[in-house]
């Protein structure tokens, strides 16, 4: 009680943030603002909790909002990402920038926004009333979620349908002679029986050619891929650009609306139904992932693989790319700026360690990210072997690591279809949390912004936003969809707009709020001032090196491209405007805030006026009543 008649004392004083002292508090919020009650009431209230606490709800356990953190920022990159960068930007040497960007930009922005979504007990738009100015941050954040969320999760929905195509006594990509493969599909594994020889050209050139079937001369260029030819003309049944659309792929649009089906039902019930839905979805791909790292490390090759994805290349770390993409890949990773992780602290009880799960959690996404490297170029090392060629030809990223080298690598197997099955089970639940957890960070920080409309009717309201975003997805799956999903991906939840709306965040709080005296809150809630470097990096730090690598990337940019696809021009236009859809928002609702303020002094002291914290929090920390002191890490 002693710690309690400080803060008392303290609020009294009217320090920390007390510039909104007079505002009234409300159980609607400040002056009648419709601000939600916290879940941090059941501090006060344990047996009886206020209607809009009660409607908001709260985490069980603590352990629920543990797996809920790990499977919404351990997803499909860790796995199809990190190895490739790993091996590509100089091995073990990668882990140099990797880990100096997690110990500068990683674990503060984390951290930062865990503790915000704590303290303030509210979603990722009502939580800028600490520092309205920057609501543009919130809202950037929550536009960003929609394009992530529209298309993040026709990723699942290909992993899906390989699932399903995996549950056959033979992998349909494993030969050549079905419906979809043209005369010169050849396996990779069978090429080495073929009939060929070389022809030479003015003495100079040699080409090679081969007799397939009733093809008598076949460039050995022109052989295609059994796996390629499933995932082109079977799964996407690709067109030829983005302004050929094509029909809908209606096995794809099906396995789409299970995955959304999913999401619904993992959220339809807020968090304390999420909070147990996440022991599966979280725990289970770990269990997969060990089973398949087992079964990798003991074939033949595997040590090739490793060695390739391991072995440092020092002379790597000049290049300034292999810095940014260090960045990128954490910033990524930790699933930062999306809205999520401030919607999963906010079902926080208000004296939670959020630094100490910070630490814990960010160590979790990091060594599970290393430890996919060795599930992944193990089993690249068994293809490269099997196939007669180095490593660096069959490595790959993203959709050509999940599409085509392991489903590649798997058909060398034993039982085959057994193993496919698990490493797209494995695929999709990693998604399937990091997806519907997405989704909870934009209903959150929607139904708390207006709480009198939406959170009576949140299942509802959750239905609305799946029906349709699922209906725009829908263009994801034409016959032409890849090509618009490669858009959104570049453009819509770019590494840039992540970037650009942490850099503001910092700036937020770090400058607009003021660093020292959020230190004092997250004391106030923990019981000790955290490390030092984090404020640090707030203020200075990682501002300075989002700034770097956002110029880095406007500087670099090229117009993105598939395989060998070039977009028309119009496409980059409209990327550019969604990029610009979630940038904007800061600018934008900053001048907004400005021209709107009714405080009637001079502009500086307007711009004050709306950099300080429309929420009374004196009021705000007084509610929580007595706390308890958390032991330091």
């Amino acid at each position: 009680m002693e710690g309690d008649e400080k803060n008392k004392a303290k609020a009294a004083g009217g320090g920390g943030g007390g510039e909104g002292g007079g505002l009234e508090m409300t159980q609607y919020g400040l002056n009648g603002t419709s601000l939600p009650q916290t879940p941090n009431d059941a501090a006060v209230q344990p047996k009886g909790l206020d209607p809009e606490t009660a409607l908001r709800g709260t985490w069980s356990n603590h352990l629920d909002f543990i797996l809920s953190l790990v499977g919404n920022a351990i997803g499909i990159g860790n796995v199809w990402r990190f190895p490739y960068l790993c091996y590509k930007n100089g091995g073990g040497a990668f882990l140099i920038p990797y880990l100096l960007t997690v110990f500068c930009c990683g674990v503060p922005t984390f951290f930062l926004e865990l503790s915000m979504g704590q303290f303030l007990g509210t979603g990722g738009l009502t939580v800028w009333r600490i520092s309205p100015i920057f609501k543009g941050v919130g809202y950037g954040a929550a536009v960003m979620s929609v394009w992530l969320n529209i298309y993040y999760i026709i990723v699942l929905s290909w992993g899906l349908f390989y699932f399903v195509m995996s549950l056959t006594s033979e992998l349909p990509w494993g030969a050549c002679g079905n419906y979809w493969n043209t005369e010169t599909c050849v396996s990779p594994y069978n090429r080495s029986s073929l009939e060929c020889w070389d022809e030479s050209f003015n003495s100079t050139a040699t080409e090679s050619f081969c007799k397939i079937g009733n093809l008598s001369r076949v460039s050995a260029q022109n052989l295609t891929d059994p796996v390629k030819e499933f995932w082109e003309k079977r799964a996407l049944q690709i067109s030829d650009g983005i302004d050929h659309p094509g029909s809908i792929r209606w096995e794809l649009a099906l396995t789409l609306l299970v995955v959304w089906i999913l999401c619904y039902f993992c959220i339809w019930k807020g968090v304390k139904w999420t909070g147990k839905v996440v022991y599966f979805t979280a725990l289970f791909p770990y269990i997969l992932m060990f089973v398949l790292f087992i079964r990798g490390v003991t074939l033949p090759g595997a040590m090739t693989g490793i060695r390739y994805y391991l072995i440092p290349d020092v002379e790597k770390l000049k290049d300034i790319t292999v810095w940014v993409e260090a960045v990128s890949q954490v910033f990524w990773s930790y699933a930062l700026v999306l809205g999520s992780l401030i919607a999963l602290g906010s079902y926080n009880k208000f004296n939670n360690n959020c630094y100490r799960d910070s630490l814990i959690l960010c160590t979790i996404n990091s060594c599970t990210s290393f430890f996919a490297g060795f599930v992944i170029f193990s089993v690249v090392g068994f293809m490269a072997e099997q196939q007669q060629k180095e490593v660096a030809e069959v490595a790959a990223s993203g959709p050509g690591l999940a599409f085509l080298a392991y489903p590649s690598a798997v058909l060398q197997l034993p039982v085959s279809p057994l193993w496919s099955s698990l490493f797209f089970l494995m695929f999709i639940m990693l998604g399937l949390d990091s997806q519907f957890c997405t989704i909870e960070g934009f209903i959150t920080a929607v139904s708390d912004e207006w709480p009198k409309y939406l959170r009576k009717y949140k299942e509802l309201f959750i239905a609305i936003v799946c029906v349709l975003s699922y209906i725009v997805g829908l263009s994801c799956v034409t016959e032409g969809g890849m090509y618009v999903f490669q858009v959104l991906d570049s453009y819509a939840a770019s590494g840039m707009c992540l970037i650009f709306l942490i850099m503001f965040e910092c700036i937020a709080i770090g400058w607009g709020y003021g660093a020292d005296k959020w230190y004092d809150n997250v004391k106030e809630m923990i019981g000790y001032y955290p490390f030092f470097w984090w404020k640090m990096c707030w203020m200075f730090v990682t501002p300075a090196i989002c700034f770097g690598v956002f110029m880095f990337n406007v500087i670099m940019w090229s117009p993105p491209k598939y395989v060998d696809y070039e977009f028309p021009g119009w496409t980059h236009f409209v990327g550019w405007l969604m990029a610009l859809s979630s940038m904007t928002c800061i600018p934008g609702y900053a001048i907004y805030k400005f021209v709107t303020s009714p405080h009637p002094g001079t502009w500086q002291e307007r711009l004050y006026a709306i950099t300080r914290p429309e929420v009374d929090l004196n009021a705000l920390k007084n509610k929580y009543g007595c706390r308890e002191s958390a032991t330091p890490v």
